[in-house]
């Protein structure tokens, strides 16, 4: 079974607008589809080391691992102040790298997370 992978990188409009162009092309001449993946971008590095802060990454790895639970539980995992983890889980749920089940629990549902930086950009 293939591990589930979130794409994190920096793009502009233009860059993502030309991707969604390029695989309309390729539907359009009846190429195969691509695996779909997961892909989350920034606008620039700074607003991505912002958002993807080191707790913030504590917090998915904790999530992950321990599964389905709540805020308060993941606070206490965490032994940080309940108020400043659910800020953060309103943030990584807003870009989607926290989800929620059927009853409410949050889950990390991702292996890894894979973040490609450009250098020549």
């Amino acid at each position: 079974m293939d591990e589930k992978k979130v794409w994190i990188g920096i793009k502009g409009e233009n860059e993502t607008a030309q991707e969604f162009v390029n695989a309309w092309h390729q539907a359009e001449a009846g190429a195969s589809a691509e695996e779909p993946q997961e892909c989350l971008y920034f606008e620039d590095l700074a607003t991505l080391l912002q958002t993807l802060t080191p707790r913030r990454l504590a917090l998915l790895k904790v999530l992950h691992l321990s599964g389905p639970t709540s805020v308060r539980k993941l606070s206490r995992l965490l032994q940080r102040d309940y108020k400043n983890v659910h800020q953060d889980i309103q943030t990584l749920e807003r870009i989607g790298l926290v989800l929620r089940t059927a009853d409410r629990r949050l889950i990390a549902p991702w292996e890894k997370v894979v973040a490609e930086i450009s250098l020549a950009a």
